[in-house]
């Protein structure tokens, strides 16, 4: 697939309130390698953008994110490569969990996988009500290292946390609301619009009060991070030593080289 002339990661400002617009469309916004590099590019970003009061972020075309790129999984089978980007998964949930800026999620289509992790440690989660998340990781033969396994029993119940990241179901928009994932559903023409409507409430609000009580907050995602993703990441990069993770590959014809 030919990618773009395109920026991956769209930057642009409205205002106070900044717009974030994953940019692979043809390829769902599924997370290839250069997706990761930009998006934490454009997080590190906003962190320096003292004119911002707000995030939309969202995803060009029909999907939200199709989380990581099949295409990807080859180049894992080699330790210090697979090392390497094992660390910039965690490092794009730090960046993303230590923003400043009041982010909203304008989920358009499906969040799968790291897609769905990147949506719910935003702050506000608008959903359409036609799309769906899912967190397929331990199905292909994966740990569920990108944030499900962090985030998941902080906002339902552990039982249906696993259930949902064991099975990797397609959980609809409706449900997502009543799990905890969203904030509500909106219809799809709308999502857009309304998260852009939440984004300038927030940018319109004292912006101290709103970075400190969102960092308050996130101090919890954080230590739930902390605690889970160095164990998380370094068994999800063990997966790439089973056949379960092989059998998957070859099944794509993307397999080793």
């Amino acid at each position: 697939m030919t990618e773009s002339a395109e920026p991956l990661v769209k930057l642009e400002a409205d205002g106070a309130v900044r717009i974030v617009t994953l940019n692979r469309p043809d390829a769902r916004n599924a997370f290839n390698d250069p997706l990761k590099l930009a998006f934490v590019d454009v997080l590190r970003t906003l962190a320096r953008d003292r004119d911002a009061r707000a995030v939309v972020l969202t995803g060009a075309g029909t999907s939200f994110s199709g989380g990581g790129d099949v295409s990807n999984f080859a180049n894992r089978y080699e330790f210090e490569n697979r090392f390497y980007w094992m660390r910039e998964a965690r490092l794009l949930a730090d960046e993303l969990l230590r923003c400043h800026l009041p982010i909203v999620a304008a989920v358009n289509g499906p969040a799968v996988g790291l897609g769905c992790s990147i949506a719910i440690m935003c702050d506000l989660v608008l959903i359409a009500d036609d799309a769906f998340m899912a967190d397929p990781h331990v199905g292909v033969g994966l740990v569920a290292a990108d944030g499900g396994a962090v985030i998941w029993p902080l906002i339902m119940s552990h039982l249906k946390a696993k259930e949902y990241l064991l099975f990797g179901d397609r959980i609809p928009a409706v449900d997502c609301v009543q799990l905890g994932l969203a904030n509500r559903t909106v219809p799809k023409a709308d999502v857009f619009d309304e998260g852009m409507a939440l984004a300038r409430r927030l940018s319109e609000l004292p912006w101290q009060a709103v970075q400190e009580t969102k960092r308050a907050v996130n101090l919890h995602l954080q230590a739930a991070a902390a605690r889970v993703m160095p164990m998380a990441t370094t068994a999800e990069s063990e997966s790439f030593n089973t056949d379960a993770i092989k059998d998957f590959m070859e099944r794509f014809g993307a397999g080793p080289n």
